[in-house]
């Protein structure tokens, strides 16, 4: 793994663009009522089969992350609990690099390294799913 401190600037790359994103979902989730707005809001998958999608529970990531409730949005689903504060981590980052031109650090994997997370981001990805259909349709199997 190589790290980069590259010199102060105010550069718009792709880490200030997630950090963007991440600012922009979170107000959303903190100041917009999605499921409440939107008649249809819901999960077509869940609500025909009775089994959960790979994003069920993210609206609620959103709302409660953006609400500061983390014991909640885990619940609700952990892998994206732990985006959603990545992506808040990126926002804060993106705004003081704008605002005191602070240098994003560059983070630059080997081959090999790319090799583990190519394997390791479907096993974690995997193993959320599990946890959201068991916390879905057999919760008794959690308590």
């Amino acid at each position: 793994m190589k790290v980069t401190i590259p010199a102060p600037n105010r550069r718009l790359g792709t880490f200030e663009w997630l950090g963007l994103v991440g600012l922009g979902g979170l107000l959303v989730g903190r100041y917009v009522p999605v499921a409440r707005i939107i008649p249809f809001w819901g999960c077509v998958l869940r609500e025909h089969t009775g089994w959960p999608c790979l994003g069920c529970g993210l609206t609620r990531v959103a709302d409660r992350v953006a609400h500061f409730n983390i014991p909640g949005a885990w619940e609700a689903n952990p892998l994206g609990t732990v985006c959603a504060l990545l992506f808040a981590l990126a926002a804060v980052a993106t705004v003081l690099h704008f605002l005191f031109a602070l240098p994003i650090p560059e983070v630059e994997l080997e081959e090999r390294e790319w090799r583990w997370v190519r394997i390791a981001f479907p096993l974690v990805l995997l193993v959320n799913y599990a946890y959201v259909v068991v916390h879905t349709r057999f919760p008794h199997l959690l308590s």
